[in-house]
Parts: structure tokens; sequence; C-alpha cells
């Protein structure tokens, strides 16, 4: 008599939860059991952007993963082979949530609701019959038997982990996407401000990135910031999330700049520097800005400034520096760079090459990407290779 199969996710989370989703429609007589340490299931799920939930992105314009899997996209572009950012637009779609896509390629459930993506999977599990298990933490793994897999989606995992065999290989999880804390009071009295394309880069590493940049009571903020924190993720943790940071607030480049400052010099001479903005920057930023780079000249006219001062507002404009003194005064990081080294697992099926019947999906790998759907499109996608990785192995699909 063959042994009924069974798997045990341990960790839920988007990535259990799908896997556990995906397995028992392609397995239906495996026993899927998800395990959440928490009382309540997909919490992250339900605060993701900004209750939304960013459930991937259209990937329009990426012409290289890399700019959106700062760690992984190798492992990434050939697994959207197996199951695509397409897949997934059309499996929630065809599993009732209606989907939509933003001017900046981010999709989003159509009633703007994280809650539509957790009834979705409450819904299916019931179906399909997935035991869901709260408050069970696991602390040690269990060791997979002929037909028992286990399969670990944890949020996160640490190099001293009992979950995972001595040997095996981690990279230390150090927080990712979060805003700056910069000591700037001025700045600060900015909060609310948002410059819509600025670029930023940390000084002294080819580390930079570009979009929108909203300036907080803390600090910065916004897609610029949240993506180079991504870049600079393993970097800055250690400089203890000190370091310099240079912002181009025209988001142009130096000539550029200089050409439309020039040009507002002679073009509107008895113009007043308050009262003729370049580049459409916000009025409180740009007296900030000129305040900052002329001092009691900030109200002059614009036909009076001589070369000395217009090569100072250039460098205001273009390579504004700051430090960053730390990461935002509270944990609003979703995001975790780190987890279990690539070079464990095999690359097709995401199975530990240590430990057969042992599977790795989602956040708990060395996989993160920047702001924008492109970590859920992470978890569907790892998600989905796992489940049909041990569904081949019982041989429930074909090679």
């Amino acid at each position: 008599m063959t042994m009924q199969p069974r798997t045990t996710i341990i960790g839920g989370g988007a990535a259990g939860f799908f896997c556990g989703i995906q397995l028992k429609t392609m397995c239906p007589r495996m026993e899927v059991c998800i395990c959440e340490s928490g009382r309540r299931v997909l919490r992250k799920v339900a605060v993701s952007g900004g209750g939304r939930c960013n459930v991937t992105n259209t990937f329009e314009g990426v012409s290289d993963l890399q700019a959106v899997y700062p760690r992984g996209h190798r492992l990434m572009k050939r697994l959207f082979n197996v199951f695509s950012p397409q897949d997934t637009y059309r499996w929630f779609e065809e599993h009732g949530v209606p989907l939509t896509v933003q001017p900046d390629h981010c999709v989003f459930p159509q009633a703007q609701d994280a809650q539509a993506v957790i009834s979705c999977f409450l819904r299916e599990t019931r179906r399909l019959g997935v035991e869901i298990r709260t408050e069970c933490r696991i602390d040690s793994l269990p060791s997979p038997a002929d037909h028992e897999y286990v399969v670990v989606t944890t949020g996160g995992v640490q190099p001293s982990s009992h979950l995972l065999p001595p040997s095996f290989l981690v990279q230390r999880p150090v927080p990712s996407l979060y805003s700056f804390r910069i000591d700037d009071e001025q700045l600060h009295a900015l909060m609310g401000t948002v410059v819509e394309q600025a670029h930023v880069l940390l000084p002294g590493t080819k580390l930079k990135a570009e979009g929108p940049l909203l300036l907080t009571h803390w600090g910065m903020s916004g897609p610029a910031v949240l993506r180079l924190s991504s870049y600079g993720a393993r970097l800055l943790a250690e400089k203890g999330y000190r370091h310099p940071l240079s912002v181009n607030w025209a988001g142009q480049g130096s000539a550029t700049v200089q050409q439309e400052l020039s040009r507002l010099s002679a073009d509107s001479p008895q113009k007043l520097l308050p009262n003729l903005r370049p580049f459409g920057l916000p009025a409180r930023l740009w007296e900030y800005l000129t305040q900052k780079a002329l001092g009691e000249r900030s109200r002059a006219p614009w036909g009076s400034l001589n070369r000395k001062e217009l090569n100072r507002l250039l460098n205001t404009l273009t390579n504004d520096e700051y430090l960053v003194s730390g990461r935002a005064p509270f944990k609003d990081e979703f995001v975790t760079c780190g987890g279990v080294d690539l070079k464990s697992v095999n690359p097709a099926t995401l199975e530990s090459r240590e430990r057969p019947r042992l599977f790795f999906a989602g956040e708990v790998l060395d996989v993160d990407g920047v702001t924008g759907g492109f970590n859920f499109q992470c978890a569907w996608t790892t998600a989905f290779v796992v489940a049909q990785s041990i569904a081949r192995s019982e041989g429930e699909l074909g090679e």
C-alpha cells in the first residue's frame, strides 16, 4: 500500500499559502499543512502596499532584472520561464481577484484592498482541504521521510537557525526597503513635500536610484530612497546606517540644469528667485534650496546672479549632500536582504542540495526586490516552482 504523501509548510505567509494552494491543485492526494507561528494568517499581506497589496508588476521597461532584484536576479530570470508575472496576473483573475494596472506598472486588486487577496487564499485553502495551524511555532526542522516534504517559507532565517542543517550556507539577514533618517530640522519642516523625479546616490559607490522622493519629519522616503536602500542594504548595514547621500533634485544632468539656470537668468532677469522655479520644484523646497545655496541672496532677481552664484545653485540642485544617520525611527521595512544562500539549493527545483525533500520559497531565500510588486512576484514564482517540483516527485506531473 502506497503511503499518502504529506507536505508541511513552515512559515505560511504569501509564499506558503500560494505554495499550498498550487501543490494541492497539482497533487490532490497530497496532505498539505501550513504552520503559522502567529494567531492571524497573512498579516504581512494585509498591510502591504498601504493595505492594498501590490501583487505584482508588469515589468514593462525592465530590461535588466538586476535593476529590480539586487539579489537573485539570475535565479528569477530562470524561474520566470516556469511562472511569470503574466501567469500571476492570469491566476488571480481566474480565481476571483480582478486586477488593475497603475501608470507606474504596479498591479493591484481592482478593489484596492489586500483583503481581496487574503479572502481568495482562505477560500482556496478551504475548498482544496489545506490544513492551517496557527500559533504553531516550529523550532527545529523535521526530518522528511519517503513521500514527506518540508517547505520553509519563513520571512527570514539567521545563520544559527535550528531550522537549517549546521553546514547550510546562509547570508546574514539585514533590513531592506526602508526610509532614511537625516538630522536636518529645516528639511524636516518640509515634511509632505514630494519631488516627482529625483536622483539619489551613495557617494563613493556606484549605487544610485531614481524616482519620486518624499520628505518626512525624520528625513527622506519614497520610491527613490527605498530602491537605494535595497541596492545598498548590505553596505549600509556594515556602515551602521551612517553614510553620505547625494540628491539631484532636478533629476537632470548638470549640463541640462546649467542650461536651464542660464536661460532663466537671461529670459527673466527681473523676476525674483522665489517666483520662478525650475523643473517644477515645489515652492517650499525651492525656498529651502536657494537659501542653502545663496543665503541672503536667495530672494534676489534672477538676472543679478553672477557666475559663482549660479554655480552654487547648480551644485545644490544636482549634488546636494546629506548624512544618513540611520533608518526611519520605526520599523517600516517589509523586506529582508539575506537568507538561504542560492548555492545551497537546486535552481531548477529550489530543493536543498544537502537534504532531500526540503524546499525553500519566498523571502527565506537570498532573493529580494525593490518596491513595486517585485517581492510578491518572487513569492508567487518560487512557491509555484516548489509546488511543481514536489508534485513531479510524486509522479503527478510529466517531465
